[in-house]
């Protein structure tokens, strides 16, 4: 091929093209357990997480109920990849065996909320949340009242249960119940087989399954490297366990100019995407994580 500006945009409209159609049709898992909170400035403070409002009958003044005294910032960090193309490639019409290359960039651009969420998840036992305590612990205060969300049981029968009712059981300041009801198990590859059998099989040791249809389930490839991490939680309220803060979208962008410093210095054309965003913890009532380290106690 004769490298000139025209050929160049031709082949950066090429390679944008198979980046983009890779990126809309790749699947991600991340909405599952996190909500998109648009972001327009470097960082976004939280400052309403904690509190969770409710009605009440209005006899009187209104009674304003004030804002926890939290302070929850989540900063947005920027994220690249990028690929350079030797001019020689492109003239000795090579340019095509990296089109491949830049559909897996965009899977890779899709699945990056993914790899954020789910990091997160998994490194909840030990990152703060709003309250200053981690995201899953065994003292967080609701008023004068303390709750546990973290454990380290093995998935069982009895510990899905024990998980299932610590969820439910959680009241607000006012001492009213939050109406949590999880519907979201979410296992790594490992615990597959246990996770179904406890939600979906008819029947376990010849019992009724009373536990089954209690949730629906995801197996994630990213908690692979836990093999006994498992989490139990509530994603059917407006603002789910975890946050995606989203300032700048992953955008595929290109150097190819002869006045580029790739191209003068290097001879080489730089493709590539960027974006802007971050993940942080939402409501640690939503969510309960067990590390899974336990052995269950035996029965007698």
């Amino acid at each position: 091929m004769i490298v000139n500006q025209a050929n160049l945009h031709g082949l950066s409209v090429g390679y944008s093209t198979a980046f983009n159609k890779s990126f809309d049709t790749t699947q991600s898992n991340y909405q599952k357990v996190a909500t998109v909170v648009p972001s327009t400035t470097g960082e976004q403070d939280y400052k309403w997480l904690g509190q969770m409002p409710g009605m009440r009958e209005w006899t009187g003044e209104r009674e304003i109920q004030a804002l926890a005294a939290y302070d929850y910032l989540i900063k947005n960090k920027k994220f690249e990849m990028t690929i350079g193309v030797p001019r020689d490639d492109i003239e000795d019409d090579k340019y095509g065996v990296y089109t491949p290359l830049f559909s897996n960039m965009g899977e890779a651009a899709a699945l990056h909320p993914d790899e954020l969420v789910f990091g997160a998840m998994m490194s909840g036992f030990t990152e703060k949340c709003y309250d200053g305590l981690s995201f899953f612990h065994t003292a967080h205060k609701v008023g004068n009242d303390t709750y546990s969300n973290r454990s380290n049981k093995k998935l069982t029968r009895e510990s899905y249960m024990e998980a299932r009712s610590s969820i439910m059981s959680i009241k607000g300041d006012k001492g009213k119940s939050l109406k949590l009801v999880p519907d979201l198990l979410v296992v790594p590859p490992a615990l597959e087989e246990k996770a179904r059998l406890i939600l979906e099989a008819d029947q376990i040791e010849g019992t009724t399954n009373v536990l089954k249809g209690t949730a629906k389930l995801h197996v994630e490839p990213a908690l692979a490297e836990h093999p006994e991490y498992w989490f139990l939680l509530c994603t059917n309220r407006f603002l789910k366990p975890f946050i995606y803060q989203l300032r700048k979208k992953i955008k595929f962008v290109s150097l190819t100019k002869d006045t580029d410093e790739n191209v003068f210095l290097l001879d080489e054309f730089l493709y590539g995407a960027d974006g802007r965003s971050n993940v942080g913890y939402g409501f640690w009532q939503m969510a309960f994580g067990s590390t899974g380290e336990a052995e269950p106690q035996a029965q007698g």
